[in-house]
Formats: C-alpha cells, structure tokens, sequence
C-alpha cells in the first residue's frame, strides 16, 4: 500500500520533533504554552511501512551532500562529537548512490537517529533512519576500527534503502530480497567508495558470501524466493538467505539504475528485475538467475585433472552441496553455474570462461604446463563449492605459501575444505594440512576467515580428547604473524593492521600462548590502575583474554568497568566476551548478569550467546539456562527474530543427535517452524563432522 502522508505533531517544546519530511511550520499551541505544533512537508507517494516520528532531547551534527541533501545526525544530549563519523560517510554516499544510479535522492533532507532501546540493527524509514547506538556513533578516541567499519557498512546499508525498498518497493514479501541482497551487496560498494584501504571485498565473501553458502547448505533453508502466505513467516525470512545470499548472486550484474528509473514510486517484483537487467546487458539473465532465486541450495562442482602434453583437460561436474553430505537423490537439481578458470600463469585473469547447465562437461586448456596449479572460480564470484581432486589441491598448495593465489582465492579454498570436512566428505587432517600453509599469510581477511574455522573446529573438538591439541595448533599456526604485528601499532599501519592486530592476539590469548596471557594481563592491571589505557583495539582482545584465563576478582573488575563505561561500544565489548570465564559458578553469574537492569534487552542475546560460544560447559549452562528461562525470554522478545537469534548462538556448537531433537521438541509451539527446522539442521550438521 502506498499514500502520501501530512504529519503534525504536537509535542513539549523543548524537545526534538522528527519525521520523513522536513518541518514546515513550528508553532505554539493555541491551548498549552509547554507545546509546540510541528507540521511536516507532505510526502512522497510511499510505502506506510516508512512511515516514522521521533520525539525526544537530542544534539545533533548537520552537513549537506555535494547534491544539495541536508543530512543530519542526531544523538544522545552531549554526544553530538560521536555523530561526525556517520555524518562523514552519509554525505557522501548519497551523491555516490545518486551517480550510480542515476536517480537523485527524492526528498529534501534525512536525519540518521541512535535509539537507545532497539532490537534491530537499524531501520530504513523514508529520511528519517533509526539505529542502534553502536550502529550510528563513534567516539574519536574510543571506538575501534572494526565499529568505525560497521558504522560504514551499517549507513551504506540503510542509505542505498532510500532507493531500493523505498522508492522501488518489492511487490510482496516473496521479493523482500529484492531490498535486502542489493542493499547488502550495494553497502559494500559504498563502503569501497568510501574506504578503499579497507579492502571491503575480500571482508564480503568472509562475512556474507561464506555465511550464506553455510545457512543454505542446510536442509532446511528456502530459495531467496520464497511465498508468504501469513504475516508471522515474514520474520522467518529476514535471514542470510535473503540478505548475503541474495547479495551474492547479483554481486556482478549491472543495470540497477534502469530498474530504479523504471519503477521508481511503484511496487515491483524479481521478474521486472531481470527484465531491466537483460535491457542493459543484453543477455538472457532470467534463464539464468531462475536457478539461483527459485531453487533453494547451491552445487558443490567438482574438478578432476589430466595433462596431456602442453593441455589440461578438465572434468567438471556439479550436484548440490549438503551440510549432512552428498547428495544422492535422482532427482538432483542442476543450476546454470557460471565458471572461470585461471591459472598461475595470470590468478587474476580468467583463461576460460563457460555456463555450466548440465551435470557435467570436458574442457580443454592449452598451453598449460604440467608445473601451472589450475584454479576455478577466480576471485570467489560464483556461488558454489568447489571440490578439487587430490593432485591439483596439492598443486595449489604453492599458490597459497608464495601468496601467489590473490587473497579471496586463498580464503575461498579453505573455506571450501572446511565445509567439505564439515560435511563428512574429507577428513579434518586434509584441512588442517591446507591451514599450515597459511604461516605466512599477510591478509587480514584471511586470517579471520581461518579464525572462524578454526573456532567452529575448537568448539566441536571440545566434545572429543583433541581440543588440547587443536589448541596447540591454533598456538603454532598464529604466533609467527603474532610476532610480527606486536602489541603496539606502528607508523604507516591503517586500518586492517588493526583488526590483525586485534585479531592474532585474541586468538592467541584464548588458545592459552603464556607470552600473549602475560602481557594481557600487564596492560589489563595498567588500564584499570589508570596508568596506560588500553587503545580501542586492544580492548576486546585483552578482556577476552584475562577473562578466560581469570577468577572471580577479574570477573568483578569487569562488571565494574561495564557499570563505569559511559559508551555504549564499550558495554557491548564487555558484554560480549563476559561468557569467556571458565569457573561453573561465574557461568551462572554472568547468565545471571544477562537478565539485570544492567543490560539492555537487545544486548541479552549476545551475553548468552558469548557464553554458548566460550566453552564445552559454558554451551550446556546457556542452554539450561535457556531452558529454565524460557518464558521470560520469550516474553521479552514476543517471539520475534531476536529470540531466534538466541536460539541459534545458543545450540550452534552442539554436536549431538540428542540434543537436536531436544532443540526441535522444546517449546515447538513458540518458534517458528521454519526456525526451529534450521537450528535442529545445525546441530545435526555439527554431528556429521569428519574427523
């Protein structure tokens, strides 16, 4: 539904008054001196979903965009220093998303506003944005590299919202992806506009690409088109199906701008999508997204070598992926799968390219050696595994020592390996062959990719008599690049030396390496003394640290600089790593803390689930304390995607059939099937691990 909307508001007179529009008229009321009528300019045509006022005592930063936009940010009274950021890159994104599209933003102004209480991240109201705090503000002097980056993303996200989703509006739930993947996938092209040094979209295939090919290779995912026949399933599908998935398949295709011209003020579906993008590239791009966007899954593409003199001869094959292993069925599904293949002779460039619409296909590469490594997908593009026979992953192995394979790649063939072990289709020692190749790896991104796995590893083996010797190879594999960086940052460092940094030392000081734990402890005495305080990036890194290896007096000195912390960045730096304390008795008290006056409600979540995610004993407190609390939880969160949410953080690490039916049967009536089918299929997954 969509209409024009007249707002006035009659509020206190001292307090802030905002909407969609600009005000128009702000006068006395004719009956109460303590109030003010604020009428607003008429809106756009536009969805009644975007419809927002806020009321309330606010400072607020002001600038205007190089195309004439007022763009406004406000913030808590006395903070408006911590807007400046979001300022900065809100002003120009909007000439940036007006330039690539070539639509100019519709309205005359918008203000971006922090909510103190908000469950989601942010919301994408016509000119009048709401976020959460640590989504919108930044401290100059205490807020991270790795916030400033969310607060980019975050901004870039909601912004290109003004034009997809708001001025073309999807036609019903079944295209909502249509607002969340292109927003997704267009953040990170803003953020690249903005940030260049942060090296955005190599982060894009770790945090989005990676994460969707994980939810979707469940059996219980859904096609990014999916049909909504009752409001409650719309909450199901505000997942990474929707948002990453669907930002990964439209990663390369081009002609947005005409699908904005052409439905601008009107509702549209995926079908209008297509139909502008074969216009502007002239190529059949229906026939081959159907695949994508109507089928749920993704293929696993399979690669075998033969070398016959100066050829390569490769056999491909594709079948889909699944997390509970091969897929066996007759009735197994084909994709139209785009392949590129490069070689060591130019990793940047594609030899060969071809469309993959049948089970499998023989190609031939000329002038290829029998010492060149052959590798598929180049730059990570293509939304599929891949799983490579036994001589040509050794081959590639080189790729990965001298650096050679560009970064994403490097990234993307772990994370290939470490799915298919997750799977049960390859042993963990193949892949953990694959990471001791990675001892002199120089990206970031990489590195919290492996990070990633090797936590997933660590938490599954903490069921098995291998965790010890998991964490001794964590020990071995991150202390080089630890040494490397240092403590201290140095001169010319930017801003993924940073979250390295941040990174390499955390790991460090949860695997137990004594040198890191010894030092944390120095400067974590240091920073609460006064003495020398802890720069914004250390700070997660040496919290997590001394909490894992403390006791009840650390515990309690956390809990104090958390009442003390006048920023709310700093909170949530606490509150997520409070779960890494590893004495039964302070689990329950930190379990404890996460239902106090002392955390937001929107911050429970991550209290609990750092405690899921810390440990063997830490998992099975959360969940009996899930458990127990169920109708509390529920409540507070009226079974919206925030309990759904705590849900997920609180069995991922599970590895055990039992407690898949556990989850499956507790409190069923409460959660969304669809919910509760994907945090069972999770748990199940774990279980199928490979050892």
């Amino acid at each position: 539904i969509k209409a024009t909307f007249d707002i006035t508001l009659i509020v206190p007179k001292d307090r802030v008054a905002l909407s969609n529009m600009n005000v128009i008229e702000r006068k006395p009321h004719p009956d109460d001196e303590n109030l003010v009528e604020v009428k607003f300019a008429t809106t756009p045509i536009m969805s009644t979903y975007l419809v927002a006022f806020v009321i309330g005592e606010y400072d607020h930063v002001e600038s205007q965009s190089s195309d004439g936009v007022t763009v406004r940010v406000y913030t808590p009274v006395g903070k408006a220093e911590q807007g400046k950021f979001a300022l900065e890159v809100a002003t120009k994104t909007l000439p940036f998303y007006k330039d690539y599209f070539n639509v100019p933003y519709p309205l005359p102004k918008i203000d971006l506003i922090a909510i103190a209480d908000f469950a989601a991240g942010a919301m994408e109201n016509w000119g009048l944005v709401t976020y959460r705090e640590t989504a919108l503000l930044i401290d100059p002097k205490n807020s991270c590299s790795s916030s400033r980056q969310w607060v980019a993303l975050v901004v870039g996200h909601e912004l290109a919202h003004q034009w997809f989703g708001n001025l073309v509006t999807m036609e019903w739930w079944t295209h909502l992806w249509l607002n969340e993947g292109f927003a997704s996938w267009i953040e990170y092209l803003c953020v690249d506009h903005c940030f260049p040094e942060y090296d955005i979209w190599t982060q894009f295939v770790s945090a989005d690409y990676t994460r969707a090919l994980d939810l979707d290779a469940l059996d219980s995912s859904h096609p990014i088109e999916v049909n909504v026949g009752h409001p409650s399933e719309v909450d199901e599908i505000f997942d990474a199906i929707s948002y990453s998935k669907g930002a990964s398949v439209i990663r390369m295709l081009k002609g947005m701008n005409a699908y904005l011209l052409k439905f601008q003020h009107k509702n549209a579906s995926t079908e209008d999508l297509w139909e502008c993008l074969e216009q502007a590239s002239g190529k059949p791009i229906a026939a081959v997204m159907s695949s994508w966007t109507k089928q749920m899954g993704f293929p696993i593409i399979a690669v075998d070598q033969e070398q016959v003199s100066e050829e390569r001869i490769l056999k491909i094959s594709q079948k889909k992926f699944c997390a509970s292993g091969p897929h066996d069925s007759e009735e197994c599904p084909n994709w139209m799968v785009p392949i590129s293949i490069c070689t060591s002779e130019d990793p940047k460039c594609s030899k060969l390219k071809l469309l993959l619409d049948s089970p499998e296909t023989t190609v031939s590469l000329s002038g290829v050696g029998a010492d060149q490594w052959v590798k598929i997908n180049p730059g990570t593009v293509g939304f599929y595994r891949i799983q490579y026979s036994s001589s040509m992953l050794e081959s590639l192995l080189p790729g990965v020592r001298d650096l050679s394979l560009q970064p994403v790649d490097r990234l993307g063939l772990q994370n290939d390996l470490f799915s298919l072990s997750r799977a049960g289709m390859i042993s963990t020692v193949e892949v953990l062959k694959l990471m001791e190749a990675f001892i002199n790896e120089p990206n970031y991104t990489v590195w919290s990719d492996l990070s990633c796995n090797l936590g997933v590893l660590s938490s599954l083996l903490s069921h098995t008599d291998f965790h010890e010797e998991i964490q001794e190879f964590i020990r071995d594999l991150f202390t080089p690049i630890g040494l490397k960086l240092g403590w201290d940052s140095k001169a010319g460092e930017g801003h993924l030396d940073a979250l390295l940094r941040g990174l390499v030392l955390g790991k460090l000081g949860k695997a137990g390496h004594k040198p890191t734990l010894e030092e944390a402890r120095r400067r974590f005495k240091d920073h609460v003394e006064g003495k020398q305080v802890l720069p914004a990036d250390l700070r997660s890194p040496v919290y997590l640290t001394v909490l894992k290896h403390g006791d009840g007096a650390t515990l309690d000195t956390m809990l104090k600089l958390h009442k003390q912390a006048d920023m709310q960045e700093e909170r949530n730096r606490i509150e997520r790593v409070l779960g890494a304390i590893s004495a039964p008795d302070l689990i329950q008290k930190v379990l404890s803390f996460a239902l106090s006056e002392e955390v937001r409600p929107q911050d429970t979540v991550s209290v609990i689930g750092g405690v899921a995610g810390s440990s063997k004993q830490g998992r099975k407190a959360a969940w009996k304390f899930v458990r127990d609390n169920w109708e509390e939880l529920y409540n507070r969160y009226q079974g919206g995607f925030l309990i759904s949410r705590l849900i997920k953080l609180t069995v991922d690490g599970f590895a055990i059939d039992k407690m898949a039916a556990e989850v499956k049967v507790r409190k069923r009536r409460a959660l969304p099937v669809c919910v509760t089918a994907v945090r069972t299929a999770r748990v199940q997954k774990n279980a199928f691990w490979k050892v």
